[in-house]
Formats: C-alpha cells, structure tokens, sequence
C-alpha cells in the first residue's frame, strides 16, 4: 500500500513500524518540543503532498498533534486505539507498538476522513447524549472516539476534536446509537 501524503511521526521507531505496514515517507517531529525548523518541514510536504499526522495515543503525542494543527491547519490525522498501541510487555505505548494491519487500518481511515461539515454538533448535543458531565462519559467518549476514528478525548477537548474533523451531525447521531446499543447489549 503506497501512500502519497507525507506521514508525521514521533521517532525513528514509528518510521521503522510504518515502513513495515506501508510504502511511505515521513517527517519524525523527536519529542514533543516541535522544531520551527521540523514545522517549516511539515508545512512544505502539506503544501506538495499532503501530511498525515500520525502521533502516540498519549498525552505527549496529543501535545504534538495540536502543536502542528496550529502551524499547518487542514492536515489529515491517523489514530490508533490505545489497547492497540501498547508494548507486549507493558513498556509503554506508541505508534512503533502497533501491528502493521493497526498501522495501515488507522492510515486508510485518515485518507477516508469526511471533509465537509454541515450541520455543526453543540455542546448541548454533547450533554444530551451523555458524554460530558455524568456517569459513564468517559466510557461513551472513549468508545465514540473508537467509532469516529478521532481517538479519545476529554470532556472538554471533545467538541473541539469533533469540528477539528468535520463530524456531520448524522454520524455523531449514529455513533451515539451504536454506543447506546452496545450499552444495552454491554
């Protein structure tokens, strides 16, 4: 599977790891103090390629994606689900932990990303179907994450993180019935 945009990763391992699931270049950001020097990199490869953000399920690695969101808007972001991204022996978690099917599944869903928002999801929305402020969000916001392919977020990043990705109303509402499905059968 060959990949045209430029992929930006953490390290020389998330290259390493990605170069085995895929046909692809990429801009290693190391660590999360990005480089203006890497930033003028990225927004080069935005401008002739395409860039795909593709960061460790942590802290640090949200902490980079915002960072390079703010520089170079419009790129496209890759995610993988936290359980799939941890190390065998429970040595930490990140990109260069994922199998290569994980890798290529998050990569492909970041290329299929819907680009055009309608009708924008209020805070309102978010209270109402019970992601932010009672019992059981965090569990409903992780599994939304999973369903949207936008990776998990807290309850006050998570309106942001949804217009950041351009999520239609239409398939909020449906994930939030697949969620409150799983529940009832959970």
């Amino acid at each position: 599977m060959k990949i045209k945009e430029i992929i930006v990763v953490e390290g020389k391992d998330d290259t390493t790891a990605i170069k085995r699931a895929v046909d692809a270049d990429t801009i290693e950001t190391n660590g999360s103090a990005v480089s203006l020097e890497t930033i003028e990199k990225i927004k080069l490869a935005q401008q002739k390629r395409g860039v795909i953000i593709f960061t460790d399920p942590d802290f640090p690695g949200q902490k980079i994606r915002q960072t390079i969101q703010e520089h170079v808007p419009d790129c496209k972001h890759a995610f993988i689900p936290k359980e799939e991204a941890l190390h065998k022996r429970g040595k930490g978690v990140g990109v260069e932990h994922a199998t290569p099917d994980t890798i290529r599944k998050a990569l492909k869903d970041a290329q299929l990303m819907n680009s055009t928002a309608v009708e924008q999801i209020t805070q309102e929305d978010l209270i109402l179907a019970g992601l932010i402020g009672g019992p059981g969000s965090k569990e409903r916001r992780e599994l939304l994450g999973k369903i949207l392919k936008i990776g998990y977020t807290n309850g006050k990043q998570l309106h942001k993180r949804l217009m950041m990705f351009d999520i239609s109303r239409e398939d909020f509402s449906n994930a939030i019935k697949e969620i409150y499905q799983e529940e009832q059968n959970g």
